[in-house]
Formats: C-alpha cells, sequence, structure tokens
C-alpha cells in the first residue's frame, strides 16, 4: 500500500536561503520541488527498510506578504497565476501586518517613533499566521487520515510540539532544510535531508550547461 505524501513548505524559509546560497541569478524550478524532495524521502525511508511507494497528494505553499509593496503584489500575482496552477501545488498566502517600530539608538538609548525629517512613523511589516497555519494544517489533515508521510519544508523550531504531537499518531514527518539551520527540527522529525544537497537538481534548466 501506498504512503500518501503532503509537502508543507515554508515559502520564505526556503527561498530566502536560496537567495544566498544559489549561483548568482539563479532561480528555483519549482514544479520539479515535489519529485526531488520525495525521490529524498524515499531514500530516508529505505535506510528503515520501508519499501512502500510514494503517491503525492498536494504541495501546499505558506506564504505572506506586504499589501502596500509592489514588489510583493508581483509576487503574489506570481503564486496565483503561475505557481497555484502546478499540478498538485496550493498556495495559502497572509497578509502581513503593519505594526510601528521605534529605532533604537545603541549610542544614547532613545527610541525615535517618527523620521526626524518626515515626521512619519517608523514601521514594519510583521509575517502573522504563516507558522500557524502550517502548524493547523499538519494536525487537521493527520486527524482526517489524508496522509501518511509529511514533508516538512522549514527550519522553523516553534513547529516541534506539532511534529511531536503528530507522530506520537503513527505518521512520519521528514524534514527538508538547509544546511546550517534548523537542527532542532530536524532531530525532532523522522527522518531528514538537506537541500544543498539537491539544489542543483532544482535549477532551471537553462542554468545546468
Amino acid at each position: 500500500m501506498a504512503y500518501r505524501v503532503r509537502v508543507f513548505l515554508d515559502f520564505w524559509n526556503f527561498q530566502l536561503t536560496w537567495n544566498r546560497r544559489a549561483p548568482e541569478e539563479a532561480k528555483c524550478d519549482w514544479p520539479k520541488v515535489p519529485a526531488v524532495f520525495i525521490a529524498e524521502a524515499r531514500k530516508a525511508l529505505s535506510k528503515a527498510a520501508i519499501t512502500e511507494p510514494l503517491q503525492l497528494e498536494e504541495t501546499r505553499v505558506y506564504t505572506s506578504y506586504n499589501p502596500a509593496s509592489s514588489k510583493d503584489a508581483n509576487l503574489r500575482k506570481w503564486l496565483n497565476d503561475v505557481i497555484d496552477r502546478q499540478p498538485s501545488f496550493r498556495v495559502f498566502a497572509r497578509e502581513r501586518v503593519t505594526v510601528r517600530r521605534p529605532v533604537h539608538c545603541r549610542g544614547c538609548g532613545e527610541e525615535i517613533a517618527n523620521c526626524p525629517s518626515c515626521a512619519r512613523p517608523f514601521t514594519s511589516a510583521i509575517e502573522k499566521g504563516v507558522d500557524t497555519a502550517i502548524v493547523t494544517d499538519l494536525l487537521s489533515l493527520a486527524w482526517e487520515g489524508a496522509y501518511e508521510l509529511g514533508i516538512l519544508v522549514t527550519s522553523d523550531a516553534d513547529l516541534i510540539p506539532c511534529v511531536e504531537r503528530v507522530q506520537e499518531k503513527g505518521f512520519k514527518i521528514i524534514n527538508a532544510a538547509w544546511s546550517g539551520v534548523g537542527n532542532q527540527l530536524a532531530q525532532a522529525c523522522w527522518a531528514s535531508f538537506l537541500i544543498d544537497r539537491v539544489a542543483r537538481e532544482l535549477l532551471r534548466g537553462e542554468l545546468l550547461s
């Protein structure tokens, strides 16, 4: 009997590290992601003498965007019009929340809440709800019996309690993360693999020659 697989991917956790480590101008070929990651998961299972075939059910991409940013507007359009239309992919995007963020002077210790030139308040758009969405889906889909194996693409240690709870019920979670980050989450998961080792397989074709 095949193991049904769902991929849970934190977009920014993956993409920001890709931007730092991939060759200059190299872009990820997103449609390849599920197949490459499932191949790595199969290797991990084989080490435990588990030979059941793997059947991809869904690739869930979780992200956030700043509604006031034109750059993020283009990103959201790409996610909705390109990525969300790929086989198995579903994109879950949440608006970032803009909050006041005073600037702290390390010299005198004073906090400056407004720009001394234009008087506008210093603000920051912070991510809200992405981790919660991943946790909710890991739990709810497991309890619904919608997968046997989850591939969790993030390095966020905040997900450890959720992973531990899901695995107590017999589900297997395999962590895909970049080297040097997320060791705690990788240790909590049933197995793990490094994205660095397969990053070249994810490059767009024209960059492989």
